[in-house]
């Protein structure tokens, strides 16, 4: 064990570019995002399929694995209790950053 991490340092690599959110709902559940988790946000990091990103979509901020295929985006729910949301031309829709940690309290 080495007491002296620093934890700034460990998860933050790009520090202009890094950002920490709390997340607030339960569709992420089986990734292992839970309400209330802190996620630590790089919007530096390029988003590729299967990241888990968080993402703007028609005004609001949603946190999903971005799953592309082709011309096809999707935001994919990592709980079977919310549905996988399609992203088409009339949508307005931004990855904002993609979560690099999950930080979850167990006490």
């Amino acid at each position: 064990m080495d007491p002296s991490i620093d934890i700034n340092e460990y998860l933050v690599k790009n520090p202009p570019a890094t950002f920490f959110i709390r997340v607030r709902g339960h569709s992420m559940v089986n990734a292992g995002i839970y309400d209330n988790d802190i996620l630590v946000v790089d919007r530096s990091v390029k988003p590729k399929n299967k990241s888990i990103v968080v993402c703007i979509l028609n005004g609001d901020f949603a946190v999903k694995r971005l799953s592309i295929k082709g011309k096809d985006i999707k935001l994919i729910s990592e709980n079977s209790n919310y549905p996988n949301i399609s992203i088409s031309s009339l949508d307005d829709f931004e990855v904002w950053g993609v979560v690099t940690y999950n930080i979850h309290q167990h006490v």
